[in-house]
């Protein structure tokens, strides 16, 4: 089960990247857009870890926790995904050539 913590590691270094595109980045809505992107990968990171602590030790205590991370990291990626796609919509009607 080597996949699930290739997609942690990656899920975390993309979350660090975004965080520090959004301190680069003078305009508000790429800020927006970079946060909303980072909520993405932080909702990847916690769903997979949730699956992949569960698979690890199966016990009943990391399933309780392991639904909660679930249902915080499924959150985390649906507003993610739904304030990506509003800030691209914005960002390509302002920057329209």
């Amino acid at each position: 089960m080597i996949i699930f913590p290739m997609i942690i590691v990656l899920s975390l270094v993309l979350w660090v990247y975004y965080k520090v595109a959004i301190v680069k980045s003078d305009d508000r809505l790429t800020q927006a857009y970079f946060n909303a992107k980072s909520r993405i990968c932080l909702g990847s990171f916690i769903f997979f870890f949730a699956i992949n602590q569960y698979l690890f030790y199966q016990t009943r205590i990391s399933l309780f926790i392991g639904i909660v991370f679930l249902i915080f990291g499924g959150t985390n990626l649906y507003v993610g995904m739904k304030e990506t796609k509003h800030y691209r919509h914005e960002w390509r009607r302002l920057h329209a050539e």
